[in-house]
């Protein structure tokens, strides 16, 4: 292996703390959506109206941040959050202008590819979706007794 080449054996790590992070913050931005958690001074935020819009951003938030955190279902969970993100990009962000970093889009266009990266890419080593396919991989062998010949002996 040449130096240059990276190793992949430290690979799953860092695609960990990149999906626990990326949903945390996502689950703290679906709390200030749906109860007015965490605003920014200057920016008061309050809870939004039930069944608008952004009420379902915010359940789709905090509920997909939450599965990326515990790294359950994670492909399809990262799947359908890239599609909400680049979603709200283009319809509350693009329409102020061509460039993210004028339109204040930088946050929901960087969300979506990372979330379409974790869509294609492993769980990473600290998840249950790991987990349940270690298990799966892996089954215990189950212990059956031989309750017919138990009354026979009695």
């Amino acid at each position: 292996m040449s130096k240059f080449t990276p190793s992949t054996q430290w690979a799953n790590y860092p695609l960990s703390l990149l999906r626990i992070v990326a949903g945390f913050l996502l689950s703290l931005h679906g709390l200030t959506l749906l109860f007015g958690f965490f605003n920014a001074p200057g920016h008061p935020a309050k809870p939004a109206a039930v069944f608008t819009l952004i009420w379902f951003a915010g359940i789709l938030q905090l509920v997909g941040g939450s599965l990326l955190v515990l790294g359950l279902f994670t492909r399809p969970v990262a799947f359908v959050l890239s599609g909400h993100l680049a979603f709200a990009y283009f319809l509350a962000h693009a329409p102020k202008g061509f460039w993210p970093n004028l339109n204040g889009g930088e946050l929901a266009a960087l969300y979506s590819f990372v979330f379409l990266y974790l869509a294609f890419a492993d769980s990473g080593a600290f998840s249950l979706d790991g987990l349940i396919a270690k298990v799966n991989r892996n089954p215990s062998p189950i212990v059956v007794s031989d309750t017919q010949n138990l009354g026979a002996n009695a």
